[in-house]
C-alpha cells in the first residue's frame, strides 16, 4: 500500500450552487437531480471532527453503490447514473469515485436502526433500564451478545445537538402508523439481506442505520448504505461477547475519544496520526472484503 493521499475535507465545484454540507457529504443543486460529494470528514458524537481520514470518503461512495445495487429489488433507492457532461470541465475525474447523482427526495427525518447485537447506546439503555427502545430485554445479556430477534430502533436525526433514541410508538408518533411500519420493515429487510455478504466476508453486521425519503410519494433509501460510518462490522473471528468487540468502522474513533476524557460537547479533540492510519486502514479493508472492491493503491488526491 502506498501512502494516504491529502485529505479531502472540503467540497468546492465551480458554477454549481451547494445545497447543503452536512457532517460529511456536500451536496449540490444539478436542477432536476443532486450531486452528493463523499469528503474525508469524520463525525462522532454528532461533533465534525477536526482531522480527516484520508479515503474515507472513496469508501463510504463505493460501499453504498455497491449496496444501493445489490438492494434494489428489496427497496428503491436514490442513486442514479453518472453524467459526466453535467459537470464543469474536469470535476467528474477530480472527484470521480466520490460522488454519486441522485434524485431529489423529501426527507423523513428520522434515523431508522436495526440492532442485531447488543452494543453502543442500546447496550447503554438496556444497562440503566432493561429495554431496548424503550421495549423489555431478557434479563443477563451481556455487551455483544446477540438478541433475541434483529430489532428496530429509530432515533430523531439531528443537524445540531444529538440524535435521540425514541420507541416506536413515538415514531408512529411523528410519521403516522403506516409510514412507521413501512420504515419498520424496509429497515429489517435491507439489514437482512446484507448479512449473508457480511458474513462471506468475516463479519457480523451487529448493527446500522438507514435514511430513508419520499420520491414521487414512494418511500425511497437516501444518502448512504452499508458503510463503516453507518453500521458496526464486528470480526467474526474474533468475536466475544462480554465487552467491546475488534470491529472496522467507526467505534475505533469514538472508543479513542471517550477513553481521552472528551465531555462530548464540541470543540472536539484531534486525532493522532497513528489513528488516522488505523481508521483508514480498517475502512479499505472493510470496503475490500465485503464489496471486493480494493482502494488501497492510492498516491495522489482525487
Amino acid at each position: 500500500m502506498t501512502g494516504p493521499p491529502p485529505a479531502l475535507e472540503r467540497c468546492e465545484i465551480p458554477g454549481l450552487p451547494l445545497r447543503h454540507r452536512g457532517k460529511v457529504r456536500d451536496t449540490f443543486d444539478l436542477g432536476d437531480r443532486l450531486l452528493m460529494v463523499a469528503t474525508d470528514r469524520i463525525s462522532a458524537f454528532d461533533c465534525i471532527l477536526p482531522t480527516a481520514i484520508p479515503d474515507k470518503g472513496r469508501v463510504l461512495t463505493a460501499m453504498s453503490r455497491f449496496w444501493f445495487q445489490r438492494t434494489a429489488g428489496t427497496c428503491a433507492n436514490h442513486l442514479l447514473a453518472d453524467d459526466p457532461a453535467a459537470l464543469p470541465a474536469g470535476e467528474y475525474q477530480r472527484l470521480q469515485g466520490r460522488l454519486m447523482f441522485v434524485r431529489r427526495a423529501e426527507r423523513i427525518d428520522v434515523e431508522c436502526v436495526v440492532r442485531r447485537h447488543l452494543a453502543g447506546s442500546g447496550w447503554a439503555e438496556y444497562l440503566e433500564h432493561g429495554t431496548l427502545a424503550g421495549e423489555p430485554l431478557p434479563a443477563g445479556l451481556r455487551e455483544g451478545d446477540p438478541l433475541p430477534t434483529p430489532r428496530f430502533t429509530p432515533a430523531t436525526k439531528s443537524e445540531v445537538g444529538h440524535d435521540e433514541n425514541i420507541s416506536r410508538a413515538q415514531l408512529a408518533d411523528l410519521v403516522g402508523g403506516a409510514r412507521a411500519a413501512a420504515l419498520e420493515e424496509r429497515s429489517l429487510a435491507l439489514a437482512a439481506a446484507a448479512v449473508p455478504q457480511c458474513e462471506a466476508a468475516g463479519f457480523i453486521l451487529a448493527d446500522t442505520k438507514f435514511e430513508f425519503g419520499l420520491v414521487d410519494g414512494r418511500l425511497t433509501l437516501i444518502d448512504e448504505c452499508l458503510t463503516p460510518d453507518s453500521s458496526r462490522f464486528w470480526e467474526r473471528s474474533g468475536y466475544a461477547p462480554g465487552g467491546p468487540q475488534p470491529g472496522f468502522d467507526k467505534q475505533l474513533v469514538r472508543d479513542h475519544l471517550l477513553a481521552g476524557g472528551w465531555d462530548r460537547l464540541p470543540p472536539a479533540p484531534a486525532l493522532s496520526p497513528a489513528l488516522v492510519t488505523a481508521v483508514r486502514t480498517r475502512y479499505l479493508e472493510a470496503c475490500r472484503r465485503i464489496t471486493g472492491i480494493d482502494l488501497s493503491p492510492t498516491s495522489s488526491s482525487p
